[in-house]
Protein backbone atom coordinates (compact mmCIF):
# COMPACT_ATOMS: atom_id res chain seq x y z
CA UNK A 1 0.00 0.00 0.00
CA UNK A 2 1.19 3.39 -0.44
CA UNK A 3 -0.08 5.89 1.41
CA UNK A 4 -0.51 9.77 -0.50
CA UNK A 5 -0.94 13.14 2.12
CA UNK A 6 -1.19 16.89 1.25
CA UNK A 7 -3.42 19.71 1.47
CA UNK A 8 -6.15 20.40 0.27
CA UNK A 9 -6.20 20.94 -3.67
CA UNK A 10 -2.05 19.92 -3.80
CA UNK A 11 -2.23 17.49 -6.57
CA UNK A 12 -2.70 13.77 -5.00
CA UNK A 13 -5.72 12.79 -7.06
CA UNK A 14 -3.62 13.64 -10.60
CA UNK A 15 -0.63 12.10 -8.74
CA UNK A 16 -2.49 8.90 -8.51
CA UNK A 17 -3.63 9.03 -12.03
CA UNK A 18 0.61 9.49 -12.99
CA UNK A 19 1.16 6.16 -11.16
CA UNK A 20 -1.89 4.50 -13.31
CA UNK A 21 -4.93 4.60 -11.74
CA UNK A 22 -7.94 5.70 -13.70
CA UNK A 23 -11.09 7.92 -12.10
CA UNK A 24 -12.90 4.21 -12.31
CA UNK A 25 -10.61 2.88 -9.81
CA UNK A 26 -10.85 5.69 -7.45
CA UNK A 27 -13.28 5.55 -4.63
CA UNK A 28 -14.01 8.76 -2.50
CA UNK A 29 -14.79 8.56 0.82
CA UNK A 30 -15.69 5.03 0.97
CA UNK A 31 -14.05 1.44 0.91
CA UNK A 32 -15.18 -0.96 -1.58
CA UNK A 33 -13.98 -3.16 -4.25
CA UNK A 34 -11.57 -0.26 -6.41
CA UNK A 35 -7.92 -0.43 -5.40
CA UNK A 36 -7.65 3.11 -4.30
CA UNK A 37 -9.55 4.88 -1.43
CA UNK A 38 -9.64 8.73 -1.88
CA UNK A 39 -10.51 11.64 1.30
CA UNK A 40 -9.54 8.67 3.99
CA UNK A 41 -10.34 11.85 6.21
CA UNK A 42 -13.97 12.49 5.02
CA UNK A 43 -14.26 8.74 5.98
CA UNK A 44 -12.81 8.82 9.72
CA UNK A 45 -14.27 12.31 10.30
CA UNK A 46 -18.21 10.80 9.77
CA UNK A 47 -17.12 7.77 12.50
CA UNK A 48 -14.09 9.03 13.99
CA UNK A 49 -14.36 5.98 16.72
CA UNK A 50 -14.55 3.67 14.37
CA UNK A 51 -11.22 4.79 12.38
CA UNK A 52 -8.96 1.89 14.21
CA UNK A 53 -11.39 -0.83 12.44
CA UNK A 54 -10.37 0.72 9.63
CA UNK A 55 -6.58 -0.21 8.97
CA UNK A 56 -7.06 -3.62 8.24
CA UNK A 57 -8.91 -3.24 5.08
CA UNK A 58 -6.80 -0.13 4.20
CA UNK A 59 -3.99 -1.82 4.28
CA UNK A 60 -5.20 -3.81 1.38
CA UNK A 61 -5.52 -1.29 -1.07
CA UNK A 62 -3.12 -0.27 -3.50
CA UNK A 63 -3.27 3.43 -2.83
CA UNK A 64 -4.93 5.62 0.29
CA UNK A 65 -5.15 9.30 -0.41
CA UNK A 66 -6.01 12.03 2.96
CA UNK A 67 -5.46 15.80 2.83
CA UNK A 68 -3.40 16.44 6.15
CA UNK A 69 -5.54 17.76 8.86
CA UNK A 70 -3.15 18.00 11.65
CA UNK A 71 -2.33 21.65 11.08
CA UNK A 72 -3.43 25.17 11.19
CA UNK A 73 -6.23 26.30 14.23
CA UNK A 74 -6.98 23.39 16.34
CA UNK A 75 -11.44 23.45 15.90
CA UNK A 76 -13.37 24.63 18.97
CA UNK A 77 -15.85 21.59 17.99
CA UNK A 78 -15.11 18.28 20.05
CA UNK A 79 -16.63 16.21 17.07
CA UNK A 80 -13.92 18.06 14.66
CA UNK A 81 -10.84 17.73 17.18
CA UNK A 82 -11.78 13.56 17.55
CA UNK A 83 -12.01 13.27 13.91
CA UNK A 84 -8.49 15.21 12.92
CA UNK A 85 -7.36 13.62 15.68
CA UNK A 86 -8.58 9.92 14.74
CA UNK A 87 -7.42 10.63 10.73
CA UNK A 88 -3.48 11.69 12.11
CA UNK A 89 -3.14 8.83 14.23
CA UNK A 90 -4.76 6.06 11.99
CA UNK A 91 -2.55 7.89 9.39
CA UNK A 92 0.70 7.01 11.69
CA UNK A 93 -0.46 3.70 11.73
CA UNK A 94 -0.77 3.47 7.85
CA UNK A 95 2.47 4.91 7.30
CA UNK A 96 4.46 2.45 9.74
CA UNK A 97 3.18 0.03 7.48
CA UNK A 98 2.90 1.27 3.87
CA UNK A 99 5.24 0.50 1.25
CA UNK A 100 6.01 3.78 0.35
CA UNK A 101 4.84 7.61 1.75
CA UNK A 102 4.63 10.13 -0.56
CA UNK A 103 3.69 13.93 0.92
CA UNK A 104 2.15 16.33 -2.17
CA UNK A 105 3.10 20.09 -1.74
CA UNK A 106 1.81 22.25 -5.42
CA UNK A 107 1.42 19.28 -7.06
CA UNK A 108 5.23 17.90 -6.56
CA UNK A 109 5.20 14.79 -4.89
CA UNK A 110 7.96 14.07 -2.22
CA UNK A 111 8.76 10.40 -1.30
CA UNK A 112 9.33 10.36 2.42
CA UNK A 113 9.17 6.68 2.77
CA UNK A 114 10.37 4.06 0.71
CA UNK A 115 10.46 3.44 -3.18
CA UNK A 116 7.68 4.33 -5.46
CA UNK A 117 6.98 1.14 -7.98
CA UNK A 118 7.60 2.40 -11.87
CA UNK A 119 4.18 2.65 -14.48
CA UNK A 120 5.37 -0.62 -15.78
CA UNK A 121 5.14 -2.52 -12.38
CA UNK A 122 1.32 -2.20 -12.20
CA UNK A 123 -0.58 -4.92 -13.81
CA UNK A 124 -3.72 -3.49 -15.45
CA UNK A 125 -5.61 -7.39 -16.56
Amino acid sequence: MILIIGGESAGKRNFAETLGYTEKEIADAVIDERPVVYHLERLVFAQPEQADSLLDRLLEKELVICCEVGSGIIPVDRNERLGREATGRLCVRLAQQAQAVVRLVCGIPTVIKGELPGKATRDKE
